[in-house]
């Protein structure tokens, strides 16, 4: 390992152009490296394309997001929204050793929010070993100009991303154990929410009566068994309406309802916005 330097020595330093068909599809890699910081090594942007993910390897480093400042400690990673004003270097007495990526792709946003990143954007119990060696085949997808290379870089950041999952265990918008009593019940909502289910049935499913079964589901999921099977429906619908061109009349038939206004006042309600409106911002761009 090289000795420390008071100057940033860089030992991989890669940059790559992802194609727009790429972009769509794919979570993309713009910048990627290796470097052993030295006190020189200070960052500040207002705002920036994409989110970067910073894995110390040794030593620490430093972050200012949101009016936060904290610490980054040796097996840590760092992710850092870059879309808002952020800051980040190199702890002066130690300064640290790191691998970062700076990534691009769809729902990266909503993942942020998921995982309380702008609140918490340091990970800590974190798969170090298993990320570095992410981190390495990175690398080397980067620097090939293999065809299949943006498929495995794709595969690799996701990979990553699970583990940031692993060590945060996001609580919200995390579906909660289901009994085994509910299982056959939420199955046949989830396999088939474009079918017709009346209360009975999904009780006679569970084994219980139809009193019963609506308390044991609501004390599970904080809601009825119908207005779970709506949100069912308008989650499947959000992604019709983002992601194919098949009309609003197509897309209610498709998610179990057969009347167009009875949908998009449930999508309204559910999303506060109308499906074109909410079609019109997902794909704007």
């Amino acid at each position: 390992m090289p000795e420390r330097s008071p100057r940033t020595q860089f030992l991989i330093s890669l940059f790559a152009t992802p194609s727009p068909a790429h972009r769509d599809i794919f979570y993309t890699v713009t910048r990627a490296g290796h470097l052993i910081a030295g006190s020189d090594h200070h960052i500040q942007r207002d705002h920036f394309p994409g989110h970067e993910l910073i894995l110390c390897l040794r030593g620490r480093g430093w972050f200012r997001v949101g009016g936060r400042r904290g610490g980054v400690k040796p097996g840590e990673l760092l992710w850092l929204n870059c879309h808002t004003p952020h800051e980040y270097g190199a702890d002066l007495e130690d300064p640290w050793e790191l691998l970062w990526i700076r990534i691009e792709g769809p729902k990266l946003e909503a993942m942020c929010t998921i995982l309380a990143v702008d609140q918490k954007p340091v990970f800590d119990g974190f798969d170090a070993a298993g990320a570095s060696l992410l981190f390495q085949e990175l690398f080397q997808r980067i620097a090939s100009d293999a065809p299949e290379s943006p498929a495995f870089i794709h595969a690799a950041v996701a990979r990553l991303l699970a583990l940031a999952f692993c060590a945060r265990k996001p609580r919200s918008d995390a579906e909660p154990v289901v009994p085994a009593a509910l299982r056959r019940p939420v199955e046949r909502m989830k396999l088939f929410y474009f079918e017709r289910h009346t209360l009975d049935d999904l009780a006679q499913l569970a084994g219980m009566s139809p009193t019963h079964f609506a308390r044991v589901f609501r004390q599970t999921f904080g809601t009825s068994p119908i207005d779970w099977l709506r949100r069912e429906r308008i989650s499947q619908a959000k992604r019709r309406l983002a992601e194919t061109t098949a009309s609003i009349k197509e897309i209610a038939e498709q998610t179990g309802y057969h009347d167009r206004y009875f949908f998009s006042k449930d999508f309204k309600q559910n999303t506060g916005l109308t499906p074109s409106q909410f079609r019109q911002r997902e794909t704007a761009g």
